[in-house]
């Protein structure tokens, strides 16, 4: 398993957000530590500015340089473009390594799936998960496909990619919640929304249907929107899923028997670094 990351992501935080530097120095620290799993590491590639607005608007872009907060939640930090950038070159990297057909996630801060094609919202500044699955179509990939597992609708990605006819999304997540989209599917958005509170079994099984819907959609590769806020005792949801739950997508994925790669979006909680060893030694078949 291929671990992308780089230090610097932790560098910027505001005081009592919950977007915090420790989810990854926290994770990192973890996945060196443990002995399970083989683990090499890797830094993310440099950014083309023409990978960038394929996902987003030359306004869009210029924004990120300015100095005013974009939202209540999504503050203009110092540096927060290169911080962003670097995001997304931890998703190219790790959709590269995807195709050479290694398994790899992209541990970066900030998220990215809430990033429209002109805004900034949800903590996020820009759509990893979008511009890597446009360069891969870009490169001739014939059928992407996108599940996000975050609790919270990715809905800059689902715009993003919605004229994509080669391209799916399959979204599983709490409604009604923020963003406040996702209720339906339509055109090659799929959604699979969950209420709040409702029990563990309820939202494992809309994750079944969703990836057995991926499954039958017979892409050449799978982007995943890796967030953990599912989980039960994340401090941003009520929802019910437990550590072997991510240890189950994991392994799911992998029976998919197609090139898969994952970045990191949301997951609050202090087990974050257990959540995410679960899910990647699913991913790389380690029991």
């Amino acid at each position: 398993m291929k671990i992308i990351t780089d230090n610097r992501c932790t560098a910027y935080h505001r005081q009592g957000h919950p977007e915090r530097p420790q989810r990854v120095s926290r994770t990192v620290e973890k996945l060196r530590e443990q002995t399970a799993l083989p683990v090499s590491w890797g830094e993310p590639r440099p950014v083309q500015e023409p990978q960038l607005r394929r996902a987003h608007s030359d306004r869009h872009l210029a924004r990120l340089d300015q100095s005013f907060d974009f939202d209540a939640d999504t503050p203009a930090h110092p540096g927060i473009r290169d911080h962003a950038l670097r995001s997304v070159g931890g998703a190219l990297e790790a959709l590269e390594l995807a195709l050479e057909g290694e398994k790899a996630f992209s541990l970066l801060r900030p998220p990215g799936h809430h990033a429209t094609v002109d805004r900034a919202m949800g903590f996020c500044y820009l759509n990893s998960m979008a511009i890597a699955v446009l360069e891969a179509l870009g490169r001739g990939t014939h059928k992407v496909a996108v599940l996000d597992f975050d609790v919270h609708h990715g809905n800059g990605t689902e715009a993003i990619l919605l004229p994509e006819s080669r391209c799916a999304y399959f979204s599983v997540h709490q409604f009604p919640a923020y963003p406040g989209t996702g209720s339906a599917s339509y055109q090659n958005a799929h959604n699979y929304p969950v209420i709040p509170g409702a029990p563990r079994k309820e939202y494992r099984g809309a994750l079944e249907r969703a990836l057995e819907d991926l499954r039958r959609f017979e892409p050449t590769l799978v982007g995943v929107s890796a967030g953990f806020d599912a989980y039960s005792k994340d401090p941003l949801s009520d929802a019910a899923l437990e550590q072997e739950d991510y240890y189950w997508l994991g392994t799911s994925l992998r029976g998919l028997d197609r090139p898969v790669f994952s970045i990191l979006e949301g997951g609050y909680s202090n087990d974050l670094p257990d959540l995410i060893l679960a899910y990647v030694r699913g991913l790389a078949g380690v029991d």
